[in-house]
């Protein structure tokens, strides 16, 4: 199970970063929001007819998510992934046996009773993946197996601490659950480290500090102390085998073993977590997963959890306050506009438009009709590529780029300009 974090309180000692974009320096607005912003730029929104903590995905907003998931399912293929899809509910009983029933159930949403059974919406992807290694025989030569999905899941959280997108009642994760022999976990955990970070350096987000999340007091967690400091060996192992510092935070783990928190902080100072690596001993057991040895014995594998960038809702939120809207060409909700100068150059303009769509670009046309070319030129600053058409570019079949900071580029052909776009748009810049 990954949680979807409570936001720690804001810790004055870590910097806060100035980010010279637009959306941070207007005057009176302060600090940048994520919910002021993501309403201004038709990111997100919500509606009373849903529900608090239900916010739903523009167009826009979608667009970045979509490049986000791509970027991601791609990394994890290239890992080793085989993604899967689960329901976003189950028995109670399936719960029960996963120990969320005893453990969480205060966060999850009540059962509904269709049939004469009970049916619970997901509070996590974990008991669904264990079923999936369950669904068939395994063996050694099947390890490790690497399953991914980004699914969704659904937390009861009250209404007073609902807050944008950082703060939902359903959940998109970005999750995977490792299932390995126990000699092997290190190896898998660093590697989800190593995933972890690749990724942040991708979306330009900057982790504050690696976290150690151990159990506390109290009932809510699995009593099995010679299971938790196995599982705790081996994630100190992968943290010092990386050369992370680290904290160590009680009462922070989840119910059933310990884990790796990725701590950022937003522009406002306030700390959270947002990627994670659990080491689980227990939910195996529970659900009897057993695989064949080399010696032909059965054998219960590790469940090592990891989300790479957490829940789209939490990201997306971070990263509308850190790029203030104005985000990195791969990730932007249109990447290219084409402004031709007159209606007369309009046909090229259309004709540019479409080569940017094939090769993949997301590409829009702002004509005469949407106002003078500089009144068109400001109205598009958070794009990251202007591509004015006048009679001249029109005539030689050219196009002459502007970038958001400013710059021109001199007129190229529009073949060589949607060969450029398309490289400098890729999302391992």
């Amino acid at each position: 199970m990954h949680d979807h974090p409570r936001p720690d309180h804001p810790r004055p000692d870590h910097r806060c970063p100035d980010h010279r974009r637009p959306g941070h320096d207007r005057p009176g607005r302060g600090r940048p929001d994520h919910r002021r912003l993501g309403r201004e730029l038709d990111l997100f929104d919500t509606d009373p007819l849903i529900g608090r903590g239900l916010p739903f995905w523009l167009p826009a907003g979608a667009a970045v998510r979509h490049a986000v998931e791509g970027y991601v399912r791609r990394a994890e293929r290239l890992a080793g992934y085989r993604h899967v899809h689960s329901p976003i509910m189950g028995k109670r009983e399936l719960y029960e046996i996963s120990g969320h029933w005893a453990h969480y159930r205060e966060d999850m949403f009540p059962p509904m009773i269709v049939g004469g059974e009970e049916f619970v919406l997901r509070p996590s992807l974990c008991p669904h993946h264990a079923l999936v290694f369950r669904s068939r025989p395994r063996s050694h030569r099947d390890l490790p197996l690497r399953l991914a999905e980004l699914g969704g899941m659904h937390r009861a959280e009250l209404s007073g601490v609902l807050g944008g997108l950082s703060r939902v009642r359903a959940i998109q994760l970005n999750d995977g659950h490792v299932f390995c022999a126990e000699e092997d976990a290190g190896r898998e955990v660093a590697a989800a480290l190593a995933m972890i970070a690749e990724a942040h350096r991708a979306l330009g987000v900057t982790a504050s500090g690696y976290r150690l999340s151990l159990r506390g007091d109290g009932d809510k967690y699995i009593d099995d102390p010679a299971m938790w400091e196995r599982a705790e060996v081996i994630l100190r192992g992968a943290l010092e085998e990386r050369g992370l510092p680290y904290e160590e935070a009680a009462g922070e783990g989840a119910f059933y073993g310990p884990k790796i928190d990725v701590q950022i902080t937003d522009p406002a100072g306030r700390e959270s977590t947002l990627s994670t690596v659990q080491v689980d001993l227990f939910q195996p057991g529970r659900f009897g997963l057993e695989y064949i040895g080399p010696d032909q014995r059965m054998r219960r594998p590790v469940m090592v959890h990891r989300s790479v960038v957490g829940s789209m809702e939490r990201l997306m939120a971070h990263l509308i306050e850190v790029y203030g809207g104005a985000f990195p060409a791969w990730l932007a909700p249109v990447q290219v506009v084409a402004l031709p100068v007159s209606d007369t150059e309009r046909h090229a303009a259309g004709e540019f438009i479409r080569a940017c769509e094939e090769a993949g670009l997301r590409a829009e046309l702002s004509g005469p009709e949407d106002g003078t070319l500089g009144a068109r030129i400001r109205e598009s600053r958070l794009v990251p590529y202007q591509a004015v058409i006048g009679p001249r570019e029109a005539g030689a079949g050219q196009v002459s780029l502007r970038l958001r900071d400013g710059s021109r580029r001199e007129p190229l052909p529009a073949s060589e300009v949607v060969a450029w776009l398309s490289r400098e748009a890729a999302p391992h810049r």
